[in-house]
């Protein structure tokens, strides 16, 4: 429940301080150009809101309803429908009465803020965190498989070369490039031997079905002794610091994981464990116990694999930012276009609120925060700006329009075109969310 807690507070409050901001990139320049602002509000307020003051013409409040946020502006066709206003003639303080290119800076304002969020805080990730990068050529002792991986035709242990023949120098792409952009073939050197292994078609929503929370891959590891706990069983068998664990039972475990999984099942029972020391293999003896544990520390993965890290600077840090912000709006825009093709069932992955709050940490964990929260701004800016009325790229497509035109879409039209992307909006948001509801009960 604590961590249920946890996770629910970083998503509450991200969420709240992307919807602020993002209704701020609004509001400004809607003040700049002397536009009246009559509302500014964190969350929805259908019949009531919890918390409302007014400043200087404009309520400030928090609604009920935490499925986004807005601001009203006056003359403007949006979330409040209020039909009556526009009915009255148009009034210099009203958004109707602004020249077009002022609307549209006015409606990519969020959209803006968000992108430019992003940027600053991957910046100051960088900046605080510095930047780690694992080179693919220094997985030397291969990748570690989840069972999907192992269903796909992959092992423990496998170097993978390249994906449709193109090399990919940073280990952290391979998973995404394997996943979400299409890949058809795999080539890997296994125990020396390439192997090419086939992708097929669906296997995202393969994965998706399986309901991994242990990812795609990983890096493997093997186990060496480092140290002993107080007790040790397999110290007292004669296990040494040094010796590389390889066999239980019998069994071939060469990676830490492997002892990890198997050792639960075997709490109070004579196990045998293979090591090497220098050329040897030794074989030990022991009763694991109830505690079941062997009491061996292992040697970390960053001493056993090099890491490239890299500190920046304060202004070297918003150029890197940048970059890092422009490739996961990429990443998320292959993932949107899996999405829109019913071939590779990704839409079965489509989750709402449920899944974004899954995906904080359940201690409270700063670097993770303001990750998420800055692919949370991208994910803001980039729905936002879909050419779907309702949505500020609506306003923007029908205000792209009118610039080149020079014909204004009638009041009644814009009515109409609201509630068409309300009803796209509803929809979307039912799916999402009941794709969430679903799993809690499978």
């Amino acid at each position: 429940m604590t961590e249920t807690l946890i996770k629910a507070a970083q998503f509450f409050l991200s969420l709240s301080f992307l919807i602020v901001l993002h209704e701020l990139g609004h509001f400004i320049p809607a003040k700049l150009f002397k536009t009246r602002v009559e509302k500014f509000y964190l969350f929805f307020d259908p019949y009531f809101s919890l918390f409302k003051k007014k400043i200087g013409g404009t309520e400030y409040g928090i609604g009920w309803l935490p499925l986004g946020g807005y601001v009203k502006i006056s003359g403007m066709i949006d979330e409040s429908m209020d039909t009556e206003q526009l009915s009255a003639e148009p009034q210099p303080w009203e958004f109707r009465s602004k020249p077009a290119w002022q609307r549209l800076i006015i409606m990519l304002g969020g959209v803006t803020v968000n992108l430019f969020l992003a940027m600053g805080i991957y910046a100051m990730i960088l900046f605080t965190w510095g930047g780690q990068v694992l080179k693919t050529e220094n997985v030397k002792y291969g990748i570690e498989c989840s069972e999907f991986a192992k269903e796909m035709g992959f092992q423990n242990g496998d170097k993978i070369l390249t994906v449709d023949g193109v090399y990919f120098e940073n280990f952290a792409d391979l998973p995404e490039a394997i996943l979400i952009s299409g890949a058809e073939n795999v080539l890997v050197e296994r125990r020396g031997v390439k192997t090419n292994i086939a992708i097929p078609k669906d296997i995202v929503a393969q994965f998706i079905e399986t309901k991994s929370e242990t990812g795609f891959i990983g890096v493997a590891f093997p186990y060496f002794a480092k140290d002993f706990e107080d007790g040790s069983v397999a110290e007292a068998a004669g296990v040494k610091v040094g010796d590389q664990l390889i066999a239980l039972n019998g069994e071939e475990a060469l990676y830490f994981t492997d002892y990890v999984k198997r050792l639960p099942s075997l709490i109070d029972q004579k196990v045998t464990l293979s090591v090497l020391r220098g050329l040897d293999t030794l074989n030990f003896n022991f009763i694991l116990g109830s505690s079941g544990k062997m009491g061996v520390y292992f040697v970390q993965p960053n001493e056993l694999i090099t890491y490239d890290k890299k500190e920046y600077g304060f202004f070297e840090s918003f150029p890197a930012g940048t970059a890092m912000a422009i490739d996961k709006l990429d990443s998320y825009v292959q993932q949107f276009k899996l999405i829109l093709n019913p071939e590779t069932g990704a839409w079965k992955g489509l989750g709402g609120f449920i899944t974004m709050g899954k995906q904080f940490k359940p201690v409270w964990d700063w670097y993770h925060f303001w990750n998420f929260t800055a692919f949370l701004s991208i994910v803001l800016a980039f729905m936002n700006i879909l050419p779907i009325p309702a949505l500020d790229g609506g306003h923007v497509m029908f205000l792209l329009w009118e610039l080149i035109t020079g014909k204004t879409p009638s009041d009644k039209f814009l009515e109409y075109a609201q509630m068409f992307g309300f009803i796209i909006l509803l929809s979307l948001l039912v799916l999402a969310n009941g794709n969430d509801i679903l799993n809690l009960f499978n």
